[in-house]
């Protein structure tokens, strides 16, 4: 759901508003505060055991396969890029240990991946808007799992268009198969759905 309508540009004035709103009202509502294009989103419903449980096996297996260096983080802070006006929390940041050493939020240029379970309350966050502003703050490979259908989605080769930056490829998966990120290859095994 989004909270504060924005503008095609949100000018720095306007970007800090929003930033203090969220910073003030996140520990005291439910869910989960961020900055979109078009506003503030609230994603009304904190993770559950599925959403939580598919992060981490998730992480483990990217970890498991990834060089030491690198991370499958699953926690704070998030990625933020005060000229776009965009502040997002991926579930899962594939990031270098050395890009984490900074005070605040993460850089998201320095992401290799972010990597989304998809929300049972608010799916359209994760399929529609994440999926826009993850090109536009230059990450290059997005990674869906849906836990509602089984099925999910990795995104890359950020491309311009006429509406701003998009994924080019979309190669779709389903739970069971294997599915490439980036240079690793990890099981879908075992991946917990939606009741």
């Amino acid at each position: 759901m989004t909270i504060a309508p924005g503008h095609e540009r949100h000018d720095a004035l306007q970007y800090q508003a929003m930033r203090d709103i969220v910073e003030r009202m996140q520990f005291d509502v439910p869910g989960k505060l961020e900055i979109t294009k078009e506003g503030i989103v609230h994603d009304m419903m904190s993770p559950g055991g599925p959403h939580e449980l598919t992060a981490a096996r998730i992480s483990r297996r990217l970890e498991k396969v990834m060089p030491d260096g690198l991370l499958a983080h699953t926690g704070t802070p998030d990625v933020e890029d005060p000229y776009e006006g965009v502040m997002r929390h991926p579930d899962i940041m594939v990031i270098a240990e050395a890009d984490m050493e900074v005070e605040g939020a993460f850089d998201p240029g320095t992401l290799i991946a972010a990597v989304e379970v998809v929300s049972r309350s608010n799916p359209d966050n994760d399929w529609v808007g994440k999926m826009r502003d993850y090109p536009l703050l230059g990450i290059p490979l997005y990674v869906l799992f849906d836990p509602r259908t089984g099925e999910g989605a990795v995104l890359s080769d950020i491309h311009p268009t006429p509406n701003g930056p998009r994924y080019a490829t979309r190669k779709d998966f389903v739970y069971g198969e294997d599915v490439t990120i980036g240079e690793w290859t990890i099981s879908t095994q075992n991946l917990p759905r939606y009741r």
